[in-house]
């Protein structure tokens, strides 16, 4: 083993924080995604932007039902980790537009009905982004991409 491959190499109460993490986002995703399909159906409506150019009903159930399969993936997909982690942290950034709308907007929902609570969970995203990163090693396969794409 060398220097290089030693210092990525997690240790045991590393790796065993990173699977605690993405267990915990895989069935918060699970979650939230059964939730888009249930009685908080309404609720989610309010993350969507009037903006944008489809159904908010359609919206929330497409975005319950891609949550619940990312959540799985995260649960299950170990060979795949890496790019389910990858994906996850795309969805992440994909609905944080809807964040921002609510925040700006003033809509409540899914009890964020005040400004603070809506901005509070505009900062707690990017650490949602960074936990599907850094639990499923993503963030370490992109630095082994491009550190292999520069030699």
């Amino acid at each position: 083993m060398t220097a290089a491959s030693r210092s990525e190499a997690p240790s045991r109460a590393g790796a065993i924080a990173r699977s605690i993490v993405r267990v915990l986002l895989g069935a918060s995703l699970l979650l939230a995604g059964i939730g888009h399909l249930t009685v908080a159906r309404a609720e989610f409506q309010a993350q969507v932007p009037p903006w944008l150019p489809l159904d908010p009903d359609f919206v929330v159930v497409a975005s319950g039902i891609v949550e619940i399969a990312l959540g799985l993936a995260l649960l299950v997909l170990r060979r795949r980790r890496a790019l389910v982690g990858l994906v996850v942290a795309a969805f992440f950034i994909a609905v944080f537009p809807g964040n921002i709308a609510q925040w700006t907007e003033g809509r409540d929902g899914l009890g964020l009905d005040t400004d603070a609570a809506r901005f509070g969970r505009l900062l707690f995203q990017p650490l949602l982004v960074i936990a599907a990163l850094w639990s499923t090693y993503a963030w370490r396969e992109i630095r082994r991409w491009w550190r292999d794409r520069r030699a």
